[in-house]
């Protein structure tokens, strides 16, 4: 069959007679048809304004896109600081005041970086804490956050010995130049102080110091209260803690506290005086206790004070020191022995004995020793006393390691 459409004579598809070309006219491009004509509603202002705001909103989410990886990069990496230092967040400061004083300290590169991320960090209640942080060298925006977010501040400690005063106790409290804060100007009762290590911030107060001690002995007494020999004859926690501060001056020894309570538990019960030197130091000074230099003399074992134990019958009005756990432990399980009397050996500890002769001939051996250290004997309190009134417990307390 041929191409020829046979009702018309044209070639297939196509309508009316073929019409030859010359080779340049079937070489000569053909002309494009126009475009059609932009519509009147293609043309208006309101979708020219459209196509103004969609690209607006591209550049702007560009823009956004940038600085917000921008921002983050160097909330994320290394800041300026090129040493460790210390930075305190004082209470009440808010996140604008911390970054302000973050860049101005050179910790930080733009306080607004810092100020607009930490705020997206910080969720449910979170805060950036009061304190003093040490800051690492090259911390990162995000680490300062962390650390400031975590309280983790920089911690100071005050230790209290046992055996001080509480004159002495507070005196070493308004000596710590870091804490902060008056004094209370009554004192609380000898004895009510916990001696031990207290760890605190920058800006804690003394107040709150004491408060913990006063609160950390009254429970430490308590504990060991209730858990007490039963042999031990004590009327209460007041004369428990009175003992147990006399225990914690005769002796720096922890391994012979137990002995030594014995002593004084044995001469309590067949009504004997204590006899003990601490507490007539505490009689003769008080809180501010005996100057290091002087020794207890013969003639102060005989100055009438409530405290002077050679003098009085039992127990003084109130302890004459802070004891620690380790006196009051000893009181309440004292050693079983039946031992009266204890003296100095000269190397820092006691010799202890049952009876008043064993007790004298002790005398005698530390009366040598002091003697051949060219010291006279003579001089110096029970020491210099006749051998059958040696009968002093404490004698030779200023042999003793602990600060009276």
């Amino acid at each position: 069959m041929s191409d020829t459409n046979q009702s018309n004579g044209t070639p297939n598809g196509q309508k009316g007679p073929i019409i030859p070309k010359s080779a340049n006219e079937a070489l000569r491009p053909e002309r494009v048809p126009d475009p059609p004509k932009r519509s009147r509603k293609a043309r208006s202002q309101m979708v020219i304004f459209l196509n103004f705001l969609m690209t607006l909103a591209v550049f702007v989410a560009v823009v956004a896109i940038g600085g917000a990886y921008y921002a983050f990069s160097i909330y994320q990496g290394p800041g300026p600081l090129t040493t460790n230092t210390n930075f305190i967040v004082r209470n009440g400061a808010g996140l604008g005041e911390i970054a302000n004083r973050l860049e101005s300290n050179n910790i930080i590169s733009d306080q607004r970086v810092f100020r607009w991320l930490t705020a997206t960090y910080l969720h449910d209640g979170e805060t950036l804490r009061a304190g003093e942080y040490e800051i690492k060298a090259g911390a990162s925006m995000r680490d300062i956050m962390e650390l400031l977010k975590s309280g983790k501040s920089i911690l100071y400690s005050v230790t209290l010995p046992e055996g001080l005063t509480i004159r002495q106790m507070f005196n070493k409290l308004q000596a710590d130049t870091v804490l902060e804060g008056d004094l209370p100007s009554a004192l609380p009762p000898e004895g009510s102080l916990r001696p031990d290590t207290y760890k605190f911030t920058r800006g804690t107060k003394r107040t709150e110091i004491i408060q913990q001690m006063e609160a950390a002995q009254t429970k430490l007494v308590e504990q060991i209260w209730e858990k007490r020999d039963s042999s031990v004859q004590l009327a209460n926690k007041q004369d428990f803690v009175t003992l147990a501060s006399i225990v914690e001056k005769e002796t720096g020894l922890a391994d012979e506290r137990a002995h030594v309570a014995s002593v004084f538990l044995n001469r309590l019960g067949k009504g004997m005086r204590l006899q003990s030197d601490p507490t007539v130091i505490y009689g003769l000074f008080g809180g501010e206790g005996k100057p290091a230099d002087r020794p207890i003399y013969q003639s102060d074992l005989k100055k009438d004070t409530p405290y002077n134990t050679y003098l009085i019958k039992g127990l003084p009005p109130t302890p004459i020191a802070n004891p620690g756990r380790d006196a009051l432990e000893a009181v309440a399980n004292p050693w079983k022995t039946q031992d009266l009397y204890f003296v100095a050996d000269g190397t820092g500890g006691h010799v202890f004995a049952a009876t008043l002769d064993e007790h004298n001939a002790n005398v005698r051996r530390w009366r040598k020793l002091v003697a051949e250290k060219g010291e006279d004997p003579s001089a110096i309190a029970v020491d210099g006393q006749p051998d059958d009134a040696a009968v002093a417990p404490g004698s030779g307390a200023q042999q003793k390691k602990k600060t009276n």
